[in-house]
């Protein structure tokens, strides 16, 4: 086997890293489809644990126009969901679908077919490709893939009402590359071949694509011309425009030349598209061109960065933000970390001025027009700017995640915005109020408008579902389902441990590992999860010694050592010194807690950070790790992982965003690169180093940013002098976490853009590890050690946990027979079983968990046998191949319980309340019989004190 690996690893470094085709994603899934239906662990199965409170970006709302209470919700990588109460509960409905990433959906209410587009087109850091087009026609049981495999990304679909096998769709094509399967399609037989009937070329997609409310012939289409990289973004070109079709889609003329009055030329960002009627048609656009001189805003401060230290340090942090956000800093500047600087000697208020003022004169050099809408009345020939200035404070620096706009189809005049935050106008686009509510996540992507209703709205924003019936005056949520974006989790040492999780655009949350769904918490006032911090939610560490110092922030380096038992928070990143160049952040920075010593805590960015005083002070402990800075909008060149070896203080590990992973020994004083036999140039999604041997170490690359999907996962027992490749037989998906086990050093748990993967000898070989848990893209995992527990961050639906017990007892000794029993934990007697404090409410019941393994499929018979050598329960269940689990609730048949008592007259069994009879206090043996082969194990009840 050592021998193959080598050879693996051997030919994975002697070609070159690339894309992955369209045809080798299909086959992965078809890999992946048959892992799970041989994986040995089909009967392991994993519970959602929320949160739902705070919901995951939705991207599409489709309403039933007969029913409004009936709708379904497509959210950017959590899936499609159904609801016919108004969004008082939902249903997932793609739960048996190959991917969940969502771009476009499309519901023909008739026949009750759904289309699904795939794919998110907002291009965000997280917005997931997609794997085409797929369509069910038994409302999501089953799916097809009708096909555009190579589109990755799908905006709009529409469909002709008067013939349900006409529909035309738009395609953004891929995030990070240029690719061919761009622009307009349409099929007349209902997907089973495709015409590609606009292309423009293969860097510009289409972003929307909206048809007239009652002609399907007046069609209109808006192009995009983007380049993303993981290190720069530029969101408008020269392509960018306005096509119109007047025979449903075939043919396509651009009506956005110099002479119809919309914008044209490099500055054309993403546009979003609003038709009222065949003649008039509204246009948002993200306007790219720089403003002129005289209107960019004042480069002046407010008098609050004038005043002495300690006042400034009372204004409320609100206040300096929204300072901040009026000048488009607050990526990069927040009142916490300008407070710090002031607290801590670092800067007086007006040096902290100085800086926030370069700041601002390098973005006025780049300010831009931002949002404007335009509005066409003669069917696009012609358009005119509705508003006179500016719409600030709306885009900010990411138009291209919004440019969203809905139009009242009973009003002409009402029209909606999508962005930071929700606005309207009822003159025409002339006059903007925001409807954003207390109750309202800020970021939103969908307004749907009841043609019916006016006033009544569906909104759909970063921070799930909202619905009003007062024209955005009050909102209530419909976040009844998990579906948050989780980029990282930990937990914590207590009894029941409690996890903690940083979401996408939602803080970060902490909660109770025994948490299980509930609408209780609107009668006690009291929603189970709590939110710690804002922004988008990064790392965790949790100090070991005291629960209550969590040090965790938002993105970009901005963490903090949080006190929850005293409410105190205290901003702690490294600030580079005076002269020097600013340090370079990831996005979701990476920090660690010593296991050795919980008062050292490490951080990085370009540099490696160490704290001996969980983070008061700071030490760069080494030069540079990554590849450099390179020109670009976006932070890159940083570190992305980190890991020290809890064997042996001291031994570091760093991995960079731009493919470098570096080792120390000495704590810092030396660093050497162990990359160059890797991949080059790919993203370290992890660096683990071994907790059984010293000399190990693993790492993952995720090609996500450049379009390349090749799962990359290596092994290394000389501190990454050599690498062996162990991503053998896993699907084609980018990586994005490793565990090792903590009990069986032969055990390795794996999560990539599209599932959650097992191996029992170090990578030699994969096995699915994912019931319970959709095609969803897993972004962290983290082990409870006392409870036996992993815990699954998904981006996309929540968190996830499954007990490890049985898993960690498979060990080569137990892997080699042909049926092995495990042992069941003592289980206490209550007489509770069976029992309830009303005739409404359902009785407790017991469980054993009885866990066996079978070398093959085959028909087993587990029976309990009581002390008297009696069979008291007896049950045939089909085994896989693999771990199988039976459920077992104590109960014994009353004839059984008669029995019993008559041979033993003290023996206490009584009739519960459900009717039923439970083991009593008892040493019972089960045995599992599978052909002539017998295994045994105790099941103890034992007196409950």
């Amino acid at each position: 086997m050592k021998k193959t690996l080598f050879f693996s690893a051997l030919i994975v470094q002697s070609f070159s890293w690339g894309q992955v085709s369209a045809d080798a994603i299909q086959k992965a899934l078809e890999t992946k489809k048959q892992m799970e239906s041989q994986s040995l662990f089909q009967n392991v199965v994993f519970d959602n644990v929320g949160p739902t409170v705070m919901s995951g970006r939705v991207v599409d709302v489709d309403v039933n126009p007969e029913n409004p209470i009936e709708f379904y919700v497509g959210y950017a990588s959590g899936g499609l969901w159904y609801t016919n109460n108004n969004g008082m509960s939902f249903s997932p409905v793609m739960d048996s679908a190959p991917t969940q990433n969502v771009g476009d959906i499309a519901i023909d209410w008739k026949r009750g077919t759904i289309w699904v587009g795939t794919g998110e087109v907002n291009s965000s850091r997280s917005s997931y490709a997609g794997i085409g087009i797929l369509k069910s026609e038994d409302k999501g049981k089953t799916w097809q893939n009708m096909g555009l495999l190579d589109s990755h990304h799908i905006s709009r679909i529409l469909i002709n009402p008067s013939n349900a096998d006409e529909v035309v769709v738009g395609v953004v094509g891929h995030l990070y590359s240029k690719n061919e399967e761009r622009g307009i399609f349409k099929t007349t037989n209902g997907g089973k071949t495709w015409n590609k009937t606009l292309y423009i070329d293969d860097e510009t997609g289409i972003i929307d694509v909206v048809v007239s409310p009652k002609n399907f012939n007046v069609q209109y289409a808006a192009s995009w011309s983007k380049d993303r990289k993981a290190w720069d973004f530029i969101g408008s070109g020269a392509t960018s425009g306005i096509y119109k079709s007047e025979d449903a889609g075939l043919t396509w003329k651009l009506f956005t030349t110099a002479e119809s009055g919309f914008p044209v030329g490099e500055g054309v960002g993403r546009i979003g598209l609003a038709v009222y009627d065949d003649a008039t048609v509204y246009a948002v656009l993200d306007n790219q061109f720089k403003r002129p001189l005289e209107s960019k805003k004042s480069n002046s401060l407010p008098i609050a960065f004038s005043v002495p230290g300690d006042e400034f340090l009372k204004i409320p942090n609100k206040s300096l933000n929204s300072i901040l956000k009026n000048y488009g800093l607050t990526e990069k500047f927040r009142a916490e970390n300008i407070k710090h600087w002031i607290q801590n000697g670092y800067l007086q208020p007006n040096e902290a001025a100085k800086v926030v003022l370069e700041a601002i004169n390098s973005l006025a050099e780049k300010e831009v027009i931002g949002a404007e809408v335009y509005k066409s009345s003669n069917g696009g020939k012609n358009w005119t700017k509705t508003h006179p200035g500016f719409i600030d404070d709306f885009f900010y620096s990411y138009g291209y995640y919004f440019s969203v706009i809905s139009v009242d189809p009973n009003d002409v005049n009402k029209i909606y915005l999508s962005g930071v935050p929700i606005i309207k106008s009822n003159d025409g686009g002339i006059t903007f109020t925001s409807i954003s509510e207390d109750n309202v996540h800020a970021d939103h992507h969908v307004v749907w408008v009841n043609p019916n209703k006016s006033g009544h709205l569906i909104n759909g924003n970063d921070g799930g579902l909202n619905i009003s019936y007062d024209d955005g005056a009050h909102w209530f949520k419909g976040n009844s389902h998990g579906v948050s974006q989780f980029y990282a989790v930990n937990v914590d040492e207590q009894e029941p441990y409690n996890i903690y999780g940083g979401m996408q655009d939602n803080g970060v949350w902490v909660g109770p590992s025994n948490y299980k769904f509930s609408s209780e918490w609107y009668q006690t006032g009291k929603y189970p999860y709590e939110n710690l911090i804002g922004g988008d939610g990064m790392q965790i560490q949790i100090d070991k010694r005291n629960p209550n110092i969590v040090f965790t922030g938002f993105q970009f380096g901005n963490y903090y050592r949080i006190d929850r038992a005293n409410n105190k928070r205290d901003y702690i990143s490294p600030v580079q010194k005076k002269g020097e160049k600013p340090f370079r952040y990831n996005w979701q920075t990476p920090i660690l807690l010593s296991s050795h010593n919980q008062e050292i805590l490490y951080m990085g960015s370009n540099f490696l950070h160490r704290s001996m005083n969980q983070g008061q002070t700071w030490t760069a402990i080494s030069p540079d790790l990554t590849q450099g800075a390179k020109e670009g909008n976006v932070a890159f060149g940083t570190i992305a992982a980190i890991s020290e070896s809890p064997l042996q203080f001291g031994l570091l590990y760093t991995g960079s965003d731009d493919g470098l992973v570096h080792v120390s020994k000495d704590g810092g004083a030396t660093w050497n690169i162990i990359s160059g036999n890797l991949p080059q140039n790919r993203w370290i999604s992890r660096v683990v180093a071994s907790a059984h041997k010293k000399e190990r170490v693993y790492v993952t690359l995720n090609g996500y940013r450049n379009d390349d999907f090749t799962t990359y996962v290596y092994m290394s027992d000389d501190f990454g002098q050599t690498w062996i490749n162990i991503a053998t037989n896993l699907p084609t998906s980018p990586v994005n976490v490793l565990v090792e086990d903590n009990v069986n050093e032969d055990v390795l748990y794996l999560g990539t853009d599209n599932g959650l993967y097992v191996s029992l000898n170090k990578g030699s070989l994969w096995n699915d590890f994912s019931n319970g848990i959709p095609n969803v893209a897993v972004h962290d995992l983290v082990i409870q050690k006392k409870a036996k527990d992993l815990v699954v961050g998904t981006h996309g639906r929540s968190i996830y946990k499954v007990n490890l017990e049985p898993v960690q007892q498979l060990n080569e000794k137990v892997l080699a027979e042909n049926l092995h029993v495990f042992e069941i934990k003592k289980i206490k007697k209550s007489k509770e079983w069976g029992n309830n404090w009303s005739s409404w409410a359902k009785a407790a019941e017991p469980k054993a968990e009885i866990w066996f393994y079978s070398d093959s499929d085959a028909e087993v018979v587990i029976q309990v046998e009581n002390s008297l050598k009696e069979v008291v329960f007896s049950q045939k269940i089909k085994a896989v191949k693999g771990l199988n689990n039976l459920a077992y609730d104590l109960s014994i048949a009353k004839s059984k319980a008669d029995n019993w008592k008559k041979k033993d007259k003290k023996l206490k069994l009584e009739e519960s309340k459900n009717g039923k009879y439970y083991l009593p206090i008892s040493i019972n043996k089960i045995s599992i019989q599978k052909g002539k082969e017998n295994v045994f194990t105790n099941l103890e009840i034992i007196e409950s004190k």
